[in-house]
């Protein structure tokens, strides 16, 4: 998504036609993949709105440009259409409403600048909010390729090793009828399962690969596996800061806007897809409701931290809260950003070590029943 500032920029009442046949197959298309207009094109979008409102454009004559210069047709008719919603009479906010593409954050965000005359400046935070969002998502991404490559090539190689090896050990024992130890008889109890049910195993493996997205849809589902990473050791608290970033830097930019921190929470909460945060989120929304204060709403829950809670602290009594989060949304940017590349270097040797037993736990197992062959052999 780009364009170019020194193009000449046509006014217009009227949005290019289509073909009502690719329109409607658009269309369709828009409704049927929603998340088509994601994080990164909407780090992109607001981005270049607010450059050219800033530059001094109307917004609809920015919307239009952006528009125009769009390289994919699906995407260029969803900003075309947004464009002609703003000449019925609709404000930017309420365009934004009335699609499912765009969160209770965002327009209500929106909404904000609209009213106070700061639309530019509002455009620009969620751009920034979004920019770290994919950065932080990044992040994860490039920590755990190499150790979930080495991770898989070394679950094959065990795998061969129980598949193809073992057998072989297995009938040379048979046939001398040497007694095995019981490591021994464990591992060929594990290669025996992985002959039996192993291709079974992949089946279902891959099923659940396959089907993993839609039933990640589904709320009972998607809640117990958000549960389940944040108990996995050092990733889970990973991910849990990841979020936290997330959620102070909504909040940072919506009480920055004067929104109500009640109103904030609510909003935040629809917006973060991780369970374990909303579900935090409900008890604080409900303790702040009761009169309790906002840092002891925070109190006595797995996903705040004692920084959290210290420094809202803080705020309250200082009447500092828009500057607090925002301190509080850069150290978790940074903690992310470190802990990022230690994930990779921790896991990486980590799971060379784990596979590396594993291996020698096998060609121990095999060799142990050599010495009592040698000496039936040898007798």
């Amino acid at each position: 998504m780009g364009f170019k500032l020194d193009q000449t920029i046509e006014k217009t009442n009227t949005v290019p036609s289509q073909k009502e046949g690719l329109e409607r197959w658009l269309k369709k298309e828009i409704a049927l993949f929603g998340s088509f207009f994601n994080s990164r094109r909407k780090e992109g979008f607001y981005g270049e709105l607010s450059i050219l409102l800033k530059a001094g454009l109307q917004l609809r004559e920015a919307l239009e440009l952006v528009a125009s210069n769009q390289k994919k047709e699906k995407v260029k008719l969803f900003l075309e259409g947004m464009v002609q919603e703003l000449d019925s009479g609709l404000s930017f906010s309420e365009v934004l409403q009335q699609r499912k593409e765009f969160t209770e954050y965002e327009y209500y965000s929106v909404e904000i600048g609209e009213e106070s005359g700061n639309l530019g400046a509002i455009l620009q935070e969620l751009a920034i909010f979004f920019s770290q969002k994919n950065e932080q998502r990044r992040n994860l991404v490039n920590a755990l390729t190499y150790p979930l490559i080495i991770f898989c090539t070394a679950i094959l190689v065990v795998v061969f090793m129980l598949r193809m090896v073992v057998p072989m050990f297995k009938d040379i024992f048979e046939q001398n009828e040497v007694e095995l130890p019981a490591i021994t008889r464990y591992i060929i109890g594990i290669s025996n399962f992985i002959e039996d049910y192993g291709l079974l195993f992949l089946l279902v493996l891959t099923i659940f690969i396959v089907l993993r997205k839609p039933l990640m849809q589904k709320e009972v589902f998607k809640r117990k596996w958000d549960y389940l990473m944040l108990k996995i050791p050092y990733l889970g608290n990973f991910i849990r800061l990841v979020y936290l970033a997330h959620f102070t830097q909504a909040v940072a930019l919506l009480t920055s806007s004067k929104v109500p921190m009640l109103n904030s929470v609510q909003m935040v909460k629809k917006m973060l897809p991780f369970f374990p945060l909303k579900d935090a989120l409900d008890t604080m929304e409900a303790r702040i409701l009761k009169g309790v204060s906002l840092h002891q709403s925070l109190q006595g829950n797995q996903v705040f931290d004692h920084k959290i809670v210290s420094l809202v602290k803080v705020a309250e009594e200082t009447n500092q809260t828009e500057y607090i989060f925002k301190k509080l949304n850069q150290q978790y940017a940074k903690e992310v950003q470190q802990k990022s590349k230690m994930l990779s270097t921790v896991m990486e040797p980590l799971i060379i070590i784990v596979i590396g037993i594993f291996v020698g736990v096998i060609l121990v197992s095999m060799y142990l029943p050599m010495f009592k062959l040698s000496s039936v052999l040898g007798g």
